[in-house]
């Protein structure tokens, strides 16, 4: 049906959207809203960003959150997962995995061991990419894997490098999913780690095991990823390679791809 005032017929741009939605329009301006916002927002925060009534936005959100797009939590609403899925297919992640393939095989031949590539997710972060040793030795992580964040040096790195606001939000979120890493001491640490540049502590799940992990910057320089190394030390190399070598290796390839994603040349202080 055409809708009024409207012309149903192709035009030029100038004439304004050949066809129109309204319904559609209202869904996809609720999307694009909660993926540009770094915080939850509620229905009358987004009802008064779009320009609508809470009435107009209702049942669009409804369906979203049917749809699996979007969830509720405390009346906030957030993105989920399944635009994480999705997004392998958009431009922007297809170009941070493509710039990020040949760093991270680069990396792990010349360090002898695994990297992996992995983002924030609700309270959780998420392994998007991953090399393996190429001597066929070492410990990994499967593409998918969820993993802790307050006590890991890739959550550390993802929660560091963010506005305060954002920080805040996204450690109330990773308590909320694990109550039993609560650190009070969590915002010293993570200012320490941003001054720093990375994190390089001791696994909290295996034994013997280091894990050394750099962000992977935006335009902003905010985190939107991080890189990290799970390392173990080889016994039986001559020349073995130290956990120095391979925080200096992974920073350089850090930046790397950072750059190529259009972050910063340079780490903000």
């Amino acid at each position: 049906m055409q809708e009024k005032g409207r012309s149903s017929k192709k035009g030029s741009s100038e004439d304004g959207p050949a066809y129109v939605a309204p319904a559609l329009e209202k869904g996809l301006d609720i999307l694009e809203l909660m993926c540009r916002s770094e915080i939850p927002l509620g229905q009358k925060d987004i009802a008064k960003q779009l320009g609508r009534s809470v009435s107009e936005i209702y049942r669009m959100i409804t369906c979203l959150i049917d749809r699996g797009y979007m969830v509720a939590t405390d009346d906030k609403y957030h993105v989920t997962t399944k635009l994480f899925e999705l997004a392998h297919l958009n431009p922007p992640m297809h170009r941070l995995l493509v710039a990020a393939t040949p760093i991270m095989q680069k990396l792990s031949s010349d360090i002898d061991q695994a990297c992996h590539l992995s983002v924030y997710n609700l309270g959780r972060q998420v392994v998007i990419a991953k090399v393996d040793n190429p001597s066929g030795m070492g410990f990994s992580l499967r593409v998918g894997a969820e993993l802790d964040v307050i006590v890991s040096a890739s959550g550390r790195v993802l929660l560091a490098f963010q506005d305060d606001e954002t920080r805040q939000l996204r450690i109330e979120e990773s308590i909320r999913r694990r109550p039993d890493h609560a650190d009070a001491q969590i915002s010293t640490i993570l200012d320490t780690i941003r001054a720093r540049g990375f994190e390089s502590i001791p696994s909290v799940q295996v034994r013997g095991l280091y894990a050394v992990s750099f962000p992977i910057l935006n335009t902003q320089g905010r985190a939107i990823a991080a890189l990290t190394v799970p390392y173990a030390e080889r016994i039986d190399q001559v020349h073995r390679k130290p956990i120095s070598l391979v925080e200096e290796q992974l920073g350089l390839a850090a930046q790397d791809l950072t750059s190529r994603v259009g972050g910063p040349a340079a780490r903000p202080a």
